[in-house]
């Protein structure tokens, strides 16, 4: 990408997410059809608080494929405090013959920070 002027302005084109936020329900196990294996979570994050009249909050459906971040994903329990690093991305799949498609974030790595109060 260039300016408009004569200097040159080079901007690397970069999809990297960071999420901090609390898990919102248990953290689910799941095979698809190929025989991959993943866990699938969902993350709520505060919006920042100009944004917060409208929707206080936004819940980011996650997922973990690479076993060493499925081993930690499998450990969290609704309302831990985590940590989520990865990508976005746009998965295509085939449901009841139909074709979908959803957007996830996909955690490459993946931490708790603080784990939710027990009653």
């Amino acid at each position: 990408m260039t300016s408009a002027g004569d200097d040159a302005t080079v901007v690397d084109e970069v999809n990297e997410v960071r999420l901090v936020g609390r898990v919102s329900g248990a953290p689910q196990q799941r095979s698809l059809p190929s025989g991959d294996e993943l866990w699938s979570f969902r993350v709520v994050v505060p919006r920042p608080p100009a944004d917060r009249r409208r929707q206080p909050v936004d819940a980011l459906e996650c997922v973990a494929w690479s076993a060493r971040v499925r081993r930690s994903v499998a450990r969290w329990s609704d309302g831990d405090l985590v940590e989520v690093s990865g990508s976005i991305r746009r998965r295509f799949y085939r449901a009841g013959g139909v074709s979908a498609s959803r957007v996830e974030i996909e955690a490459t790595r993946a931490r708790v920070i603080r784990r939710a109060a027990t009653a």
